[in-house]
């Protein structure tokens, strides 16, 4: 499909995510960024990303727009937890292509990594606020709100009720697609502890029922229907929901989890196969208690836009699996997040003072903006957090002078949250940023923002951003060496962006310029 304009550049999105509301926020803000995009000043290197590759599809959800807190002094976005786009874009880059820049979204970049934040002493999470000058822009300092969910101990956990939904079309044949998916569920499978579930059912050009919901004390048999998978035929994606729902609402407990995980490459192609039909079944459901996890698999007729969207309105998490240790990751090492949820519907709110902050832009969460007024709106759906989660969201401020003064508070941070069984929200105005919370410079900074910075930054440079025209992938390597601890994935990081500047044109100083629209 052809790739959407970066419209969002010129307005604060309204409501994204779930129920959006239709009445206006307020008479309409004037912008600081203009409307018409300037043309890139000139760069070392210059290359166009490529488009797409094949039948992919993804959305543009474009670039905020910087702020005017004298105008709009409120930041409101819903928690996201999801990481495929990064696992999307290693993948390209280890394959030798950048990434398409409309499959770059900034907040999955950020929430990839582990940076280990403290978990709260009470209550279902903490919140960490830090600030230091910009690496990328002088002038401009880097305004980082850390999110950090309680981390449950497996014999502690919630007893949870899976349905796995997979895939098995002539589009997943592959060994990465297929097999990777087989064992992803083993993993998945390995993990769960007595009292929990499972049924197993398949799509493709028919729906059917391989397992009927099975204890996890029956281990041998669900294993063994997994081995049992083979692909082939087309695609009635819609059909399978359905089936999937109905093997749920047989173990269906209030209070226990229950998810259907769908594993594909979300290539629907047969039946009813319209995104509001299936939306609206998604929808549906997880008012019933049943939520939706989407797990994607594959390349060239990927189908990013369609694995995201279900994730989203099914109030689950979306991953994107491109090897086995990716596999893992999200099921072995981090599948705490999946099978236990500790708060939904969180919402977070962002205050800047306009006399002490001049501009603000928030870095991606494009697509999980919420209009300031539904802060408080009950009604309009927002993200969920699981155990162990953490949720990293980084600012562009312009500060004022006084606000590095003693007893400035720039930045105050409020969160809404549902329990995970609560119909009502509650609220608390968690932390004013304190003076002391803002480093003097760059490389006092704690590790932990350091490295959210630079991955930030690669993130800016690969979605083309207007704002990161003159940020080098250089910059970023050297940032992200200074600052990466020595867990794998910080290092592997470090290689990408030293990878993503050779495939650029061979130099680390390359800046990635986007192709004339």
């Amino acid at each position: 499909s052809a790739p959407s304009p970066r419209a969002a550049l010129t307005s604060k999105p309204e409501a994204r995510r779930g129920q959006a509301s239709a009445a206006p926020k307020k008479a309409p803000p004037q912008r600081i960024a203009a409307a018409p995009r300037p043309a890139p000043p000139p760069a070392p290197v210059a290359v166009a990303a490529p488009e797409p590759q094949g039948s992919e599809t993804y959305r543009d959800y474009g670039v905020n727009p910087v702020e005017d807190p004298a105008k709009d002094r409120l930041s409101t976005f819903a928690i996201d937890v999801d990481t495929a786009s990064y696992a999307i874009a290693r993948r390209k880059i280890l394959e030798g292509a950048l990434p398409p820049y409309q499959a770059v979204r900034a907040e999955e970049f950020l929430n990839y990594f582990d940076y280990g934040y403290a978990p709260p002493a009470a209550g279902p999470f903490a919140v960490h606020l830090a600030a230091a000058p910009s690496p990328f822009t002088v002038g401009h300092h880097l305004v980082r709100v850390a999110v950090q969910g309680k981390r449950v101990p497996v014999k502690d956990r919630t007893p949870v009720h899976l349905v796995y939904l997979v895939d098995t079309s002539g589009s997943m044949q592959s060994p990465d697609k297929i097999e990777l998916a087989k064992k992803s569920l083993r993993m998945l499978t390995e993990s769960l502890k007595p009292g929990d579930t499972v049924a197993l059912c398949t799509y493709a050009g028919s729906v059917r029922e391989v397992l009927a919901p099975t204890g996890v004390e029956s281990k041998g048999k669900i294993l063994a229907a997994i081995a049992d998978l083979t692909a082939g035929g087309s695609t009635a994606m819609a059909s399978g929901i359905d089936l999937a729902y109905d093997l749920a609402a047989r173990t269906l407990v209030r209070g226990h989890v229950n998810r259907v995980v769908v594993l594909s490459d979300g290539d629907a192609n047969v039946g009813p196969t319209s995104h509001d039909e299936i939306l609206e079944t998604i929808k549906r459901a997880k008012d019933k208690g049943i939520t939706l996890s989407t797990i994607g698999f594959g390349q060239g007729n990927y189908k990013d836009l369609m694995m995201e969207q279900l994730a989203n309105q099914g109030d689950g998490n979306y991953a994107y699996i491109d090897s086995e240790a990716q596999a893992r990751r999200v099921f072995s090492e981090q599948v705490g997040g999946m099978l236990q949820v500790i708060a939904r519907d969180v919402k977070i709110q962002v205050e800047f003072d306009p006399d002490l902050v001049k501009t603000y832009r928030l870095i991606g969460y494009e697509n999980r903006n919420v209009a300031d007024r539904d802060f408080r709106n009950d009604k309009v759906d927002a993200g969920e957090i699981g155990a162990g989660h953490s949720v990293t969201a980084l600012y562009d401020v312009e500060l004022k002078p006084s606000a590095l003064r003693g007893g400035a508070t720039p930045v105050v941070v409020r969160l809404r949250h549902k329990a995970p069984l609560g119909a009502n929200a509650a609220e608390e105005t968690v932390v004013r940023m304190a003076p002391g919370a803002i480093a003097p410079t760059f490389d006092a900074a704690p590790a932990d923002l350091r490295f959210a910075s630079a991955v930030a930054g690669f993130s800016e440079i690969l979605r083309h951003s207007p704002h990161a025209r003159s940020w080098r992938l250089s910059d970023v390597e050297t940032i992200a060496r200074g600052a990466a601890s020595s867990k794998g994935d910080q290092q592997e990081f470090i290689g990408l962006v030293r990878r993503a500047g050779a495939l650029a044109g061979g130099r680390k100083d390359a800046v990635i310029a986007k192709a004339a629209d």
